[in-house]
């Protein structure tokens, strides 16, 4: 989970690679850019940073991103194999020139285990899931048939109901 399936541009590696350096930690890749349904440059890089300092981390990416500490969302997630409770903050992060989108995951270190044994879970994926997003992600990102809210719902039924998992407990407490 620390190099991507799919290849990224020299320019977007450089970016996770110098965030990666500045937090003086590992980035964690999960979701599509781990399967073949990424769609270069219009699919979100998906990355985990488990931390033992969270608060420290979010002021460490507040610089690196320069964004305001608002635009950290912080979460609530019951995983599926063991029904954990988790705590996380997430940012969603758009690159200026607009290269690529990313959305991160920061965690307390003591969360690793069930978390990435949750990513993990929707790694490889049975064919027809696959090919189900594939068309869905070609339907919403190269024609524009369907808008957000209801691309993101059919995902998120894709990537469970099609491989044979319940739907993910997972609440966002800062609504601001």
């Amino acid at each position: 989970m620390e190099t991507t399936k799919n290849n990224l541009p020299d320019n977007v590696k450089k970016f996770f690679n110098g965030l990666s350096e500045y937090l003086n930690t590992k980035l964690l890749y999960y979701g599509s850019v781990q399967r073949k349904d990424y769609f270069p440059g219009k699919s979100d890089i998906d990355v985990d940073i488990f931390t033992d300092n969270v608060n420290s981390t979010i002021n460490k990416m507040q610089h690196y991103l320069r964004v305001e500490r608002k635009k950290f969302k912080k979460f609530v997630w019951i995983v599926n194999h063991n029904h954990h409770f988790t705590t996380g903050y997430k940012i969603f992060y758009k690159d200026p020139s607009g290269k690529f989108n990313a959305e991160f995951s920061i965690y307390d270190e003591k969360y690793k285990e069930d978390i990435l044994k949750e990513h993990l879970g929707k790694t490889v994926l049975p064919l027809h899931a696959t090919c189900l997003l594939i068309i869905l992600k070609f339907l919403y990102y190269n024609l524009g048939l369907m808008d957000h809210d209801y691309f993101k719902y059919l995902k998120k039924k894709f990537l469970t109901i099609f491989i044979g998992k319940p739907d993910d407990m997972f609440i966002v407490l800062d609504q601001k």
